[in-house]
Parts: structure tokens; C-alpha cells; sequence
């Protein structure tokens, strides 16, 4: 069996996530692609999009949330995403017990003695109405029914697990700075949420691996849940390995992969790329490491935002007023600081609305 190092397993993720060459792909296609973005911070999707799209206009995501194309919601390992609507209402059933349990492994104490069923159908019923609420507005409504649990552990349970419900623009928007509203999913997007196959199949799950190595493979079934959060995969691996290819990493673990997805030559030159804080590309797998050394795996989930040199992990970036503010995690040749503060620049004019192209690299650890 083929084995695929370290440098084949990072261009093939770089190509997969739109990093290797930015496409020139609808807003919404580039979305789905990459199996929504990651959001819990409302602004990261967009440097997300600029990284990996020719002439990304933040105006263009507006507007598709605005029009309801695309939705930010609670999904994947129970974190918000921003998805494409037709992925939310496809995939949210099959998320369903993941995201009880995720919120229940963090209070489930306080939720006890409390019938998830029957909170579920309250909480639908009160949002039936088509009125946006936060979190705290429905613990409110709630709470003289179920006056034990915290009201933060209701809000978690009722917002991220028992009711699909989507996040209101303007949050959400470019530069808008607005709190959490939410209304029912299927108000929002004017359809149910699709149910389980009645005769006991997992046609979401065997797309979901489909959809997986399609933004992310070669990968292992271990990186698979990791992405999604969903422990009963298994079988819809099973039902379409015979789509599928095979290889092995450095360390023996068995990849999976689509057998048309591009897998670059490992010497494809990789620009430098700024991501945004919990990107995929890094947190879409258990093992990180064919884009992040170990010494450095818990920046991202951290929420640093990150700077990609030659494909890896390099530097961290923040914002300061006007300036883009690079810190390498080692030391840079001349070149790469270089490429670095022309790619910053190229940042710093996005993010300012072309107000200013201030770049400031850093020192590098001694």
C-alpha cells in the first residue's frame, strides 16, 4: 500500500482547503466545498474566504446570509459553523445525538432530571412564533417550568442541541458587532429539517465521509470523527469503501480517500497563506500534524489565528487598529519575511477596506 508522507498528506490538504491556489468558485460553492466554516468567532469566516478566494467580497456573504443561502448554526463537534441552508437541513438530524450529548457531558448534573423530550417540544413550541430570541429570552420563558437546572445549562441545551434553530443577521455580518438571536431552522429556511432514513440507513453519514475527503483526505477514520464529532461512522465508512482508495501515513494508520481528488506533487511550492482563528484546515483532524508541529498543535484551538509558510504553521497574526501584527514561531529567512509582510499587506488592505496596508513582522523567538 502506498504510503503518503508528512509533505504529500499537507499539499493534498492544502489543495483540498482551497489553500494551495485560491479558486475562482462561487461564494456559496466554496462553502459547501469546504463542509461550512467554522464561526463561533462571527468575523473569522471572512479572512477564511479571503485566503482561499480570488477577489472575495465580504458584501457577497452578506448577502447570502441576508437571503438565507447560507446559515450559521450549532453542528459539528457542537461548535457554530456557517454552512450552505441545503447542508444544514440535510445533516442536522444525523447531528442530533451527538449534540445532546456534547452539552450533556458538560452539564449533566444540572440536567438530570430533566425530560430532554419534553424540553425539546417547549422549546419548539415557543419558537414556533417565528420571533427571534436569545438563549436567555427562551431560559426566561421556560424557567418557571423548569426552575432546577442552571440557566446556562438550559440556554446550552436548548439553543446548541434540542431545537435547530439559525443565528439572525446581523450577526454574522461584516464588521457588525450584534448579540446571538435565534429563530427555528426551518422557519429561517422556509423547510423541515430532513428525517432519518425511515428503514434504518445512514445515507447522511455516507455522505458526510464522501463530503469529508472531498475538503479534507486523504484522512482516517479517527480524523473523520474528529471533524464531525459523530462516533457511529463506522458503518458509513464501511458502506463506501468500495468508492474509495487507500494508503498509509508515515506511521502505518490506514487514509481514505476519493480516488479522483487531487494529491499534488509533495513539491508543489505553497504560498503563504493567513488563516483565521479555529480553522479547519488544522482542527478538521485528530492527527495536525501534517500542517502544525506538535510543539504548536494548541494554537488553534487556542484561537490563534495562524500564518501558513510552506504549507505549515509558521507565525501567529492579530490586528492591531491598522496594522496586521505577525509573530514567527521561528526564525525566517530573509524570503520568507519577505513573502510574509506582502501577503500581510494584501491582508491589512482587506481588513481596513483599503484604508491601510500596515504590516509589522516581529521579532522571532530567540
Amino acid at each position: 500500500m502506498t504510503v503518503l508522507g508528512s509533505r504529500a498528506l499537507n499539499r493534498a490538504t492544502l489543495a483540498r482547503q482551497l489553500l494551495l491556489d485560491r479558486a475562482d468558485v462561487p461564494v456559496l460553492d466554496a462553502v459547501a466545498h469546504l463542509c461550512g466554516l467554522q464561526a463561533q468567532e462571527p468575523q473569522e469566516p471572512f479572512v477564511g474566504l479571503w485566503s482561499r478566494l480570488r477577489a472575495f467580497a465580504p458584501a457577497v456573504l452578506d448577502d447570502l446570509l441576508i437571503r438565507r443561502h447560507v446559515v450559521r448554526t450549532h453542528l459539528m463537534r457542537r461548535t457554530v459553523h456557517l454552512l450552505a441552508a441545503d447542508d444544514v437541513l440535510g445533516w442536522r438530524a444525523r447531528h442530533d445525538a451527538m449534540l445532546r450529548q456534547k452539552v450533556l457531558g458538560t452539564y449533566r448534573r444540572e440536567l438530570d432530571d430533566v425530560d430532554l423530550d419534553e424540553l425539546a417540544s417547549a422549546g419548539r413550541a415557543l419558537m414556533a412564533d417565528g420571533e427571534a430570541r436569545s438563549a436567555a429570552d427562551m431560559v426566561r420563558a421556560l424557567a418557571t417550568r423548569w426552575p432546577a437546572p442552571g440557566r446556562r445549562a438550559l440556554g446550552e441545551m436548548l439553543v446548541a442541541a434540542l431545537v435547530p434553530v439559525a443565528q439572525t443577521p446581523p450577526r454574522g455580518l461584516w464588521r457588525a458587532k450584534a448579540g446571538v438571536h435565534n429563530v427555528l431552522l426551518s422557519s429561517w429556511l422556509g423547510r423541515d429539517v430532513d428525517p432519518p432514513a425511515p428503514d434504518g440507513s445512514d445515507p447522511v453519514g455516507q455522505a458526510l465521509v464522501r463530503r469529508y475527503l472531498a475538503a479534507f483526505g486523504p484522512a482516517t477514520s479517527s480524523d473523520l470523527r474528529a471533524w464531525c464529532g459523530l462516533a457511529g461512522l463506522p458503518a458509513a465508512v464501511a458502506a463506501v469503501r468500495e468508492e474509495l482508495v487507500t494508503f498509509r501515513d508515515e506511521a502505518g494508520r490506514e487514509l481514505l480517500d476519493l480516488p479522483d481528488a487531487p494529491r499534488p506533487d509533495p513539491d508543489t511550492p505553497a504560498p503563504v497563506r493567513f488563516l483565521p482563528a479555529f480553522d479547519n484546515a488544522i482542527l478538521g483532524y485528530q492527527d495536525r500534524a501534517r500542517i502544525v508541529d506538535t510543539a504548536h498543535r494548541g494554537l488553534s484551538v487556542a484561537g490563534e489565528r495562524v500564518v501558513l509558510l510552506d504549507g505549515r504553521v509558521a507565525a501567529t497574526w492579530k490586528a492591531e487598529a491598522d496594522t496586521v501584527v505577525v509573530a514567527p514561531l521561528r526564525s525566517l529567512s530573509p524570503a520568507e519575511r519577505s513573502a510574509v509582510a506582502e501577503q500581510g499587506q494584501e491582508l491589512s488592505s482587506f481588513l481596513s477596506g483599503r484604508d491601510s496596508d500596515r504590516v509589522r513582522v516581529v521579532a522571532a523567538p530567540g
